[in-house]
């Protein structure tokens, strides 16, 4: 029962990361898409600390986001491991615990997105991406606050949606 129960961590963790560093490419993707202005490598190395902030944020606020996903891949596994995971419910758990977390991931880069887009509206006095890209860190950090909030925001429904789905 033991070695049991620890290949089912095992099994979970594994999947976690995996899930993880696609959410994560996912979103460093999303940024690098609309941060047309310079290239989020480059600019890392040339020790761009402004970029790194921003990229730091990115990759928070989708593990902010994805951790509601993984939570209910967790629930789903024990459901299904309580039903029997060949049995019909056990499958279903685990067919609603993987929808959940792709779900999490797509609803993380969907927020990142909409947050960028949508501080890049409200300020039209300067813009964002060329004041990170010369090394602004007050507008990094401006911009990494946005990009945290609205992903906190984002997990509480994240959440609900798992809570209604499982």
């Amino acid at each position: 029962m033991l070695i049991e129960h620890a290949a089912v961590g095992l099994f979970q963790l594994v999947i976690s990361i995996i899930f993880a560093v696609a959410a994560l490419y996912l979103g460093f993707s999303v940024l690098g898409n609309m941060t047309r202005e310079y290239d989020e490598e480059v600019e890392l190395s040339n020790g761009n600390a402004a970029v790194g902030i921003v990229v730091a944020a990115v990759f928070v606020a989708v593990a902010i986001i994805v951790q509601s996903g993984v939570i209910g891949l967790t629930v789903g596994i024990n459901k299904s491991l309580a039903a029997g995971i060949l049995s019909f419910d056990g499958m279903s758990a685990i067919g609603i615990a993987a929808v959940q977390l792709i779900l999490g991931i797509i609803l993380a880069v969907l927020a990142i997105y909409l947050a960028l887009n949508i501080l890049d509206r409200l300020t039209h006095r300067f813009n964002e991406f060329e004041e990170i890209k010369k090394g602004n860190i007050a507008v990094a950090i401006k911009m990494g606050g946005v990009i945290i909030a609205v992903a906190m925001i984002v997990q509480s429904g994240v959440i609900g949606i798992t809570a209604a789905l499982g």
